[in-house]
């Protein structure tokens, strides 16, 4: 036996305005959370990607390079990756490094002469990535 069902518009008529959906916005900043103590890791892919979306504008409006991990220590005894900090810094790319990590290896006060800003992480990269404006990636 078929049944044929019957439905009724029960009085919601919708615009066809209201029928689209709301166009999200796309996250407009980047966090870069700079892990690896693999020097390589650090000039080919980590620095790179940091300093180019910030210098060719590719969409972020902020670009943030956390420093967090075996990365401090590889910073404050490599030259050529402190150079390339600076002119992160210069771009205008904000740096920060978690301090319980850069207390650990005894570098907190040589990534603070870079112009990095040595605090407790948590927190801050708890609200990175729960923050629908912001993308966070791990290198």
């Amino acid at each position: 036996m078929h049944h044929s069902v019957a439905l009724k518009d029960e009085g919601m008529n919708l615009s066809k305005k209201e029928h689209v959906k709301e166009k999200k916005t796309k996250p407009d900043e980047l966090v870069v959370l700079w892990t690896s103590g693999d020097r390589e890791v650090a000039l080919k892919m980590a620095f790179m990607y940091t300093f180019n979306s910030k210098r060719f504008k590719w969409g972020w409006k902020n670009v943030t390079l956390i420093v967090w991990g075996p990365s401090s220590k590889l910073l404050a005894e490599d030259k050529e990756l402190q150079e390339h900090i600076v002119n992160m810094k210069d771009a205008g790319v904000k740096l920060q490094a978690c301090k319980k990590c850069s207390d650990l290896y005894g570098v907190s006060e040589d990534l603070r002469r870079l112009g990095i800003e040595v605090k407790y992480m948590g927190k801050s990269l708890t609200d990175y990535l729960r923050d629908e404006n912001c993308k966070v990636i791990t290198i």
